[in-house]
Order: C-alpha cells, then sequence, then structure tokens
C-alpha cells in the first residue's frame, strides 16, 4: 500500500491528477503495476487525510483546494512555527547553520532561473530543517501532512511576480536571526512570515469560494 500512497500523493500534490478528476481504481492498478487491493486502500486513506472525496455518482475524485482547510492550516502553523524556531535556535550546530545557508541560496537560485517546482521543494526542506531541529517529532509529522496539502497550490502563489522572492528575502532574516541565537527576533519573524504567507495565499479578505492558496 505504501508505493501505491505515496504515488497516488505525490501525483495530486504536484497537479498531476488534477482537482475534480475522477479515480478509476483499475487504471491507477495499471498504472502502478499493483494489485486492486493496495490502490483501494491508498485511496481510503486519502480520504480520511482529505485529499479525496467520494462523490457518489462520479465515484471517488480529488478533492477540490479547500479555503477553510488552507485557513486552519495557516492558523495552525503561526501557533507551531514560531515555536519550532524558538526549540531549533537552542540546538544549532555548525552543520544546521551549513545547511540551512545552503537551503537559502538554492531557494534564491531557483527563483531567479524561473524555476518555481524547484523553489518549492527547497522552501519545503527549509521549514523541514527548522521542524527536524527543534526535536520535536510531533511538529514534524504533523507539519509534513499539512505541506502536502499546501503543496497542491502553492506553485501558483510562487509563480506571481516577485513573491518568491520576498519568501527567500524572509527565510534569510528568520535563519539570520537563529543564528546569533535569537531566538525571540526570530520567533517575531517567523509569525510574521506566517501571516504574510497566509496572505499571499488567501488573500486579504479570505472571500468564501475555493481559490489557490500557497
Amino acid at each position: 500500500m505504501d508505493q501505491a500512497y505515496d504515488a497516488l500523493l505525490e501525483a495530486i500534490c504536484t497537479g498531476d491528477i488534477k482537482p475534480g478528476e475522477r479515480l478509476n481504481q483499475d487504471e491507477l492498478a495499471e498504472r502502478l503495476q499493483v494489485s486492486r487491493q493496495p490502490v483501494n486502500s491508498a485511496i481510503a486513506m486519502l480520504k480520511a487525510q482529505r485529499f479525496v472525496q467520494d462523490t457518489g455518482k462520479r465515484g471517488v475524485v480529488v478533492a477540490p483546494i479547500d479555503r477553510t482547510l488552507f485557513e486552519s492550516i495557516y492558523q495552525f502553523r503561526t501557533a507551531v512555527e514560531p515555536m519550532a524556531v524558538k526549540l531549533a535556535t537552542a540546538r544549532m550546530t555548525k552543520e544546521a547553520v551549513s545547511l540551512g545557508r545552503e537551503i537559502i541560496a538554492r531557494g534564491k537560485s531557483h527563483v531567479q532561473d524561473g524555476d518555481h517546482a524547484s523553489a518549492l521543494r527547497a522552501d519545503m526542506d527549509f521549514h523541514n530543517l527548522l521542524y527536524s531541529l527543534s526535536g520535536n517529532m510531533l511538529i514534524a509529522d504533523t507539519m509534513n501532512l499539512n505541506w502536502r496539502h499546501l503543496q497542491r497550490a502553492m506553485s501558483e502563489v510562487l509563480s506571481a511576480p516577485g513573491a518568491s522572492l520576498r519568501v527567500w528575502k524572509e527565510h534569510d532574516q528568520i535563519f539570520t536571526a537563529m543564528v546569533r541565537g535569537d531566538a525571540e527576533n526570530a520567533a517575531k519573524l517567523m509569525c510574521a512570515h506566517m501571516e504574510h504567507a497566509a496572505t499571499r495565499s488567501l488573500g486579504p479578505h479570505r472571500p468564501e469560494a475555493a481559490s489557490e492558496a500557497e
């Protein structure tokens, strides 16, 4: 099931299988070269995690991008990520500093090259580094699933002119404060980063209609 689950989740999050697209178990099983049982199990898990939904007549389809879900994720991130930064600042090592700077340089380079998919992966790498450094396993495990939801529409936001540059400038400021050992300022910068990300993704007025998110 892990193979089928991972493959389906990746296809959904990267947009290879788009919102509203019907999932045919037989076709998926043939495509993944597995039996139908692991595909059914994977779909059941993805349904529980809100990536797919049962529509009745049309069967199982990829779930639309849900604005309410994204708002909830950003509310959660605004509370959790500053805490992760505080914990991570106390656990910084030379290796972590080197890796963080490499990720930031890589992210900026991808932005300059216009490679939004790679910039998004670097964005995820940056935040995952902070989760790992925090030493809190619940943060890493919980945020991994949230990031997969965010990934579904984040590329649309990061492709907007100037958006990616602002993201990496904020990352740089957060990490610089962490390297200095200034956990309080780093946490404040992360809180602001989350608020800016929510505005970039959901818009300042948070309309009810579903649309792209970061």
